[in-house]
Protein backbone atom coordinates (compact mmCIF):
# COMPACT_ATOMS: atom_id res chain seq x y z
CA UNK A 1 0.00 0.00 0.00
CA UNK A 2 1.42 3.51 -1.06
CA UNK A 3 1.66 6.56 1.53
CA UNK A 4 -2.01 7.75 0.78
CA UNK A 5 -3.59 4.73 1.59
CA UNK A 6 -1.72 4.23 4.81
CA UNK A 7 -2.64 8.05 5.46
CA UNK A 8 -6.35 6.80 4.95
CA UNK A 9 -6.42 4.00 7.18
CA UNK A 10 -4.02 5.92 9.66
CA UNK A 11 -6.84 9.03 9.73
CA UNK A 12 -9.75 6.12 10.08
CA UNK A 13 -7.74 4.98 13.48
CA UNK A 14 -6.85 1.78 11.16
CA UNK A 15 -3.60 -0.04 11.07
CA UNK A 16 -2.25 -0.60 8.68
CA UNK A 17 -1.50 -4.19 6.81
CA UNK A 18 1.31 -6.53 6.85
CA UNK A 19 2.99 -7.09 3.56
CA UNK A 20 2.62 -10.12 1.98
CA UNK A 21 5.33 -12.83 1.83
CA UNK A 22 5.17 -12.34 -1.71
CA UNK A 23 4.58 -9.44 -3.91
CA UNK A 24 1.45 -8.80 -5.90
CA UNK A 25 0.48 -5.80 -8.09
CA UNK A 26 -0.22 -3.10 -6.23
CA UNK A 27 -3.68 -2.15 -8.24
CA UNK A 28 -5.31 -5.65 -6.72
CA UNK A 29 -4.83 -4.50 -3.60
CA UNK A 30 -6.43 -0.95 -4.36
CA UNK A 31 -9.45 -2.27 -6.34
CA UNK A 32 -10.01 -5.18 -3.14
CA UNK A 33 -10.29 -2.14 -0.73
CA UNK A 34 -12.66 0.07 -3.23
CA UNK A 35 -15.04 -2.83 -4.00
CA UNK A 36 -15.19 -3.77 -0.16
CA UNK A 37 -16.15 0.23 0.25
CA UNK A 38 -18.36 0.31 -2.63
CA UNK A 39 -19.98 -2.80 -1.46
CA UNK A 40 -20.24 -2.62 2.07
CA UNK A 41 -20.85 1.63 2.61
CA UNK A 42 -19.02 1.23 5.56
CA UNK A 43 -15.95 1.10 7.39
CA UNK A 44 -14.58 0.68 10.52
CA UNK A 45 -13.66 3.64 13.01
CA UNK A 46 -11.91 3.39 16.21
CA UNK A 47 -12.32 6.66 18.82
CA UNK A 48 -9.51 7.68 20.80
CA UNK A 49 -11.59 5.69 23.69
CA UNK A 50 -9.51 2.07 23.45
CA UNK A 51 -12.37 -0.51 23.22
CA UNK A 52 -14.71 1.28 21.51
CA UNK A 53 -15.23 0.35 17.97
CA UNK A 54 -17.36 2.24 15.21
CA UNK A 55 -18.43 1.66 12.01
CA UNK A 56 -19.05 5.26 9.25
CA UNK A 57 -21.63 4.66 7.53
CA UNK A 58 -22.33 7.67 4.36
CA UNK A 59 -25.59 9.15 5.16
CA UNK A 60 -25.40 12.03 3.15
CA UNK A 61 -23.16 15.34 1.79
CA UNK A 62 -22.82 18.97 3.01
CA UNK A 63 -24.51 20.86 0.32
CA UNK A 64 -23.89 24.19 2.79
CA UNK A 65 -22.42 25.69 5.16
CA UNK A 66 -23.93 29.10 7.09
CA UNK A 67 -22.59 31.21 9.49
CA UNK A 68 -24.49 34.08 10.85
CA UNK A 69 -22.81 36.37 12.99
CA UNK A 70 -25.59 38.78 13.65
CA UNK A 71 -28.37 37.01 16.02
CA UNK A 72 -31.60 37.18 13.26
CA UNK A 73 -29.33 38.40 10.52
CA UNK A 74 -28.98 37.28 6.92
CA UNK A 75 -26.39 34.18 6.85
CA UNK A 76 -22.95 34.64 5.20
CA UNK A 77 -22.37 31.08 3.12
CA UNK A 78 -19.04 29.46 3.32
CA UNK A 79 -17.02 26.97 1.35
CA UNK A 80 -14.85 26.13 4.59
CA UNK A 81 -14.76 26.33 8.43
CA UNK A 82 -13.82 26.16 11.04
CA UNK A 83 -16.07 23.77 13.68
CA UNK A 84 -15.35 24.91 17.69
CA UNK A 85 -17.00 23.90 20.53
CA UNK A 86 -18.96 27.15 20.22
CA UNK A 87 -19.98 27.12 16.87
CA UNK A 88 -18.83 27.69 13.32
CA UNK A 89 -16.19 30.42 12.74
CA UNK A 90 -14.62 31.93 9.73
CA UNK A 91 -11.64 33.59 10.56
CA UNK A 92 -12.77 36.44 13.39
CA UNK A 93 -16.74 35.75 11.75
CA UNK A 94 -18.32 33.44 14.13
CA UNK A 95 -21.56 32.37 14.16
CA UNK A 96 -24.11 34.32 16.16
CA UNK A 97 -21.24 36.04 18.40
CA UNK A 98 -23.55 39.42 18.01
CA UNK A 99 -27.15 40.57 18.87
CA UNK A 100 -29.12 43.36 18.95
CA UNK A 101 -30.40 43.99 22.69
CA UNK A 102 -32.88 46.83 23.73
CA UNK A 103 -31.36 49.55 25.93
CA UNK A 104 -32.26 47.73 28.91
CA UNK A 105 -30.09 44.55 27.75
CA UNK A 106 -33.00 42.09 26.73
CA UNK A 107 -32.09 40.71 23.07
CA UNK A 108 -34.01 41.72 20.05
CA UNK A 109 -34.84 38.77 17.17
CA UNK A 110 -36.87 38.95 14.27
CA UNK A 111 -39.51 37.51 16.53
CA UNK A 112 -40.22 41.12 17.80
CA UNK A 113 -38.29 43.05 14.78
CA UNK A 114 -39.02 40.73 11.15
CA UNK A 115 -37.10 43.24 9.18
CA UNK A 116 -34.11 42.40 10.89
CA UNK A 117 -33.62 38.96 8.37
CA UNK A 118 -33.56 41.95 5.74
CA UNK A 119 -29.90 42.49 7.30
CA UNK A 120 -27.07 40.82 5.32
CA UNK A 121 -23.40 40.34 5.94
CA UNK A 122 -20.11 40.21 4.20
CA UNK A 123 -17.02 39.99 5.91
CA UNK A 124 -13.56 41.16 4.20
CA UNK A 125 -10.35 42.57 6.17
CA UNK A 126 -11.54 41.56 9.51
CA UNK A 127 -14.53 43.68 9.63
CA UNK A 128 -18.38 42.69 9.19
CA UNK A 129 -20.01 45.02 6.19
CA UNK A 130 -23.53 45.64 7.33
CA UNK A 131 -26.22 46.34 4.11
CA UNK A 132 -30.09 46.91 4.43
CA UNK A 133 -32.75 48.42 2.51
CA UNK A 134 -32.53 52.59 3.10
CA UNK A 135 -29.46 52.85 5.27
CA UNK A 136 -25.69 53.33 3.99
CA UNK A 137 -24.11 50.00 4.88
CA UNK A 138 -22.09 50.10 8.33
CA UNK A 139 -18.53 48.57 8.43
CA UNK A 140 -18.03 46.84 11.61
CA UNK A 141 -14.27 46.17 13.04
CA UNK A 142 -14.58 43.09 14.27
CA UNK A 143 -12.76 43.64 17.36
CA UNK A 144 -13.97 46.21 19.95
CA UNK A 145 -11.91 48.63 22.40
CA UNK A 146 -11.51 47.13 25.51
CA UNK A 147 -13.07 50.46 26.80
CA UNK A 148 -16.54 49.91 25.19
CA UNK A 149 -19.21 49.51 27.85
CA UNK A 150 -19.79 45.91 28.95
CA UNK A 151 -23.59 45.15 28.92
CA UNK A 152 -25.57 42.76 30.94
CA UNK A 153 -27.42 40.97 28.02
CA UNK A 154 -30.90 38.78 28.96
CA UNK A 155 -31.41 35.66 26.47
CA UNK A 156 -34.55 33.39 27.52
CA UNK A 157 -33.70 34.23 30.85
CA UNK A 158 -30.67 33.49 31.49
CA UNK A 159 -27.70 36.69 31.75
CA UNK A 160 -24.83 36.69 29.70
CA UNK A 161 -22.07 39.72 28.41
CA UNK A 162 -21.55 41.82 25.26
CA UNK A 163 -19.51 44.42 24.56
CA UNK A 164 -21.02 47.21 23.05
CA UNK A 165 -20.11 48.09 19.37
CA UNK A 166 -20.13 51.45 19.50
CA UNK A 167 -22.72 54.50 18.85
CA UNK A 168 -22.38 53.99 15.17
CA UNK A 169 -23.63 50.34 14.77
CA UNK A 170 -26.63 51.63 17.70
CA UNK A 171 -27.36 54.21 15.44
CA UNK A 172 -27.52 52.22 12.33
CA UNK A 173 -29.97 49.53 13.92
CA UNK A 174 -32.36 52.18 15.55
CA UNK A 175 -32.45 53.86 12.14
CA UNK A 176 -33.16 50.75 10.31
CA UNK A 177 -35.67 49.30 12.38
CA UNK A 178 -37.47 52.46 13.66
CA UNK A 179 -38.87 51.40 16.39
CA UNK A 180 -37.06 52.35 19.43
CA UNK A 181 -33.23 53.04 20.31
CA UNK A 182 -31.35 49.90 20.03
CA UNK A 183 -27.53 48.40 20.42
CA UNK A 184 -25.09 46.05 19.02
CA UNK A 185 -23.21 43.66 21.42
CA UNK A 186 -20.75 41.31 20.64
CA UNK A 187 -19.74 38.27 22.90
CA UNK A 188 -15.72 37.61 23.29
CA UNK A 189 -14.21 34.02 23.98
CA UNK A 190 -13.32 35.24 27.67
CA UNK A 191 -16.47 36.31 28.83
CA UNK A 192 -18.58 33.33 29.92
CA UNK A 193 -21.34 31.88 27.76
CA UNK A 194 -24.71 30.50 28.62
CA UNK A 195 -24.61 26.50 29.95
CA UNK A 196 -26.03 23.44 28.53
CA UNK A 197 -26.72 22.80 32.23
CA UNK A 198 -29.01 26.01 32.69
CA UNK A 199 -30.50 26.05 28.90
CA UNK A 200 -31.47 22.49 29.11
CA UNK A 201 -31.18 20.87 32.77
CA UNK A 202 -31.47 17.25 31.82
CA UNK A 203 -29.32 17.33 28.90
CA UNK A 204 -25.49 15.22 28.56
CA UNK A 205 -23.71 16.98 26.95
CA UNK A 206 -21.52 19.76 28.75
CA UNK A 207 -21.10 22.52 26.48
CA UNK A 208 -21.39 26.75 26.05
CA UNK A 209 -23.31 29.04 23.56
CA UNK A 210 -22.99 32.29 23.19
CA UNK A 211 -26.02 34.08 21.61
CA UNK A 212 -27.46 31.01 19.89
CA UNK A 213 -31.26 29.81 20.84
CA UNK A 214 -29.83 26.90 22.37
CA UNK A 215 -26.97 24.80 20.88
CA UNK A 216 -23.26 25.57 18.62
CA UNK A 217 -24.67 23.52 15.76
CA UNK A 218 -27.75 23.07 13.06
CA UNK A 219 -28.18 20.33 10.42
CA UNK A 220 -31.13 20.15 8.54
CA UNK A 221 -31.31 18.37 5.10
CA UNK A 222 -32.69 19.64 2.06
CA UNK A 223 -34.84 16.30 1.32
CA UNK A 224 -36.47 17.60 4.46
CA UNK A 225 -37.09 20.91 2.97
CA UNK A 226 -38.66 19.43 -0.73
CA UNK A 227 -40.84 17.41 1.25
CA UNK A 228 -42.75 20.37 3.46
CA UNK A 229 -43.11 22.47 0.12
CA UNK A 230 -44.29 19.74 -1.71
CA UNK A 231 -47.10 19.95 1.24
CA UNK A 232 -46.76 24.45 0.84
CA UNK A 233 -49.27 26.38 -1.72
CA UNK A 234 -46.36 29.04 -1.28
CA UNK A 235 -42.96 27.40 -0.94
CA UNK A 236 -40.35 28.65 1.72
CA UNK A 237 -36.79 28.89 1.67
CA UNK A 238 -34.01 27.19 3.65
CA UNK A 239 -33.40 30.81 5.01
CA UNK A 240 -36.95 30.49 6.60
CA UNK A 241 -34.81 27.72 9.18
CA UNK A 242 -31.39 29.01 9.45
CA UNK A 243 -29.36 26.03 10.04
CA UNK A 244 -25.51 26.11 9.74
CA UNK A 245 -25.06 22.73 7.78
CA UNK A 246 -27.16 21.65 4.94
CA UNK A 247 -26.94 17.75 3.97
CA UNK A 248 -27.77 16.36 0.24
CA UNK A 249 -28.07 12.63 -0.39
CA UNK A 250 -30.35 11.38 1.78
CA UNK A 251 -34.17 11.12 2.24
CA UNK A 252 -36.59 13.49 3.92
CA UNK A 253 -36.31 13.43 7.79
CA UNK A 254 -33.30 10.99 7.71
CA UNK A 255 -31.66 13.28 10.24
CA UNK A 256 -34.18 12.50 12.82
CA UNK A 257 -32.45 8.81 12.90
CA UNK A 258 -28.67 10.87 12.86
CA UNK A 259 -26.84 10.49 16.46
CA UNK A 260 -23.16 11.11 16.12
CA UNK A 261 -21.80 12.08 13.27
CA UNK A 262 -18.43 12.87 11.52
CA UNK A 263 -18.09 15.43 8.98
CA UNK A 264 -14.61 16.39 7.76
CA UNK A 265 -12.86 16.03 11.27
CA UNK A 266 -15.15 16.89 13.20
CA UNK A 267 -17.32 14.97 15.40
CA UNK A 268 -20.94 16.30 16.39
CA UNK A 269 -23.67 14.36 19.05
CA UNK A 270 -27.30 14.77 19.18
CA UNK A 271 -29.06 17.13 21.56
CA UNK A 272 -32.58 17.22 20.29
CA UNK A 273 -34.89 18.07 17.11
CA UNK A 274 -35.30 21.69 16.62
CA UNK A 275 -38.61 22.94 17.67
CA UNK A 276 -39.91 25.80 15.41
CA UNK A 277 -41.54 28.99 16.04
CA UNK A 278 -42.95 32.36 14.64
CA UNK A 279 -39.53 33.22 13.31
CA UNK A 280 -39.55 30.85 10.55
CA UNK A 281 -42.71 32.41 9.19
CA UNK A 282 -40.80 35.57 8.68
CA UNK A 283 -40.62 36.06 5.01
CA UNK A 284 -36.57 35.87 4.24
CA UNK A 285 -37.06 38.45 0.81
CA UNK A 286 -39.21 40.60 2.70
CA UNK A 287 -38.92 40.95 6.38
CA UNK A 288 -42.73 40.31 6.78
CA UNK A 289 -44.01 38.10 9.64
CA UNK A 290 -46.92 35.69 8.22
CA UNK A 291 -47.03 33.77 12.05
CA UNK A 292 -48.94 30.72 10.25
CA UNK A 293 -46.99 29.36 7.51
CA UNK A 294 -44.73 27.56 7.69
CA UNK A 295 -45.76 26.33 11.19
CA UNK A 296 -49.62 25.31 10.43
CA UNK A 297 -48.32 22.75 7.79
CA UNK A 298 -45.53 21.54 9.76
CA UNK A 299 -47.88 20.91 12.82
CA UNK A 300 -49.97 18.62 10.78
CA UNK A 301 -47.59 16.02 10.25
CA UNK A 302 -44.50 17.14 12.55
CA UNK A 303 -45.27 17.31 16.18
CA UNK A 304 -43.01 14.93 18.67
CA UNK A 305 -44.34 11.45 19.97
CA UNK A 306 -46.37 12.22 22.68
CA UNK A 307 -44.04 11.00 25.79
CA UNK A 308 -42.03 13.94 24.46
CA UNK A 309 -44.46 16.62 25.35
CA UNK A 310 -42.99 18.27 28.48
CA UNK A 311 -39.80 18.64 25.99
CA UNK A 312 -41.66 20.02 22.65
CA UNK A 313 -44.76 20.86 23.56
CA UNK A 314 -46.67 21.81 20.58
CA UNK A 315 -43.82 22.85 18.40
CA UNK A 316 -43.20 21.03 15.37
CA UNK A 317 -39.57 19.27 14.71
CA UNK A 318 -37.65 20.48 11.51
CA UNK A 319 -34.01 19.99 11.98
CA UNK A 320 -31.50 18.47 15.11
CA UNK A 321 -29.37 20.47 17.10
CA UNK A 322 -25.81 19.25 17.90
CA UNK A 323 -23.21 20.05 20.19
CA UNK A 324 -19.32 19.36 18.95
CA UNK A 325 -17.60 16.50 20.87
CA UNK A 326 -14.38 16.67 18.43
CA UNK A 327 -13.41 20.27 17.05
CA UNK A 328 -12.12 20.68 13.94
CA UNK A 329 -12.43 21.56 10.01
CA UNK A 330 -15.75 20.98 7.43
CA UNK A 331 -15.85 21.79 4.06
CA UNK A 332 -18.95 22.17 1.38
CA UNK A 333 -18.80 18.77 -0.65
CA UNK A 334 -17.38 17.12 2.86
CA UNK A 335 -19.54 13.42 3.13
CA UNK A 336 -21.70 12.80 6.40
CA UNK A 337 -20.88 10.06 8.48
CA UNK A 338 -23.55 8.64 10.94
CA UNK A 339 -21.25 6.68 13.19
CA UNK A 340 -22.96 3.25 14.59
Amino acid sequence: MGAAGSWALARLGLPAPRLPAQPRPRWLGVAALGLAAAALGVVAWRRARPGRRRQLQQVGTVAQLLIYPVKSCKGVPVNAAECTAMGLRSGSMRDRFWLVIKEDGHMITARQEPRLVLVSIAYENNCLILSAPGVDPLVLPCKQPSSNTLHDCRIFGLDIKGRDCGDEAAQWFTNFLKTEAFRLVQFEMNMKGRTSRKIFPTVAQDYQVAYPDCCPLMILSDASLTDLNTRMEKKVKMENFRPNIVVTGCNPFEEDTWNELLIGDVEVKKIMSCPRCLLTTVDPDTGVIDRKEPLETLKSYRLCDPSEKPLYKSSPLFGIYYSVEKIGNLRVGDPVYQMV
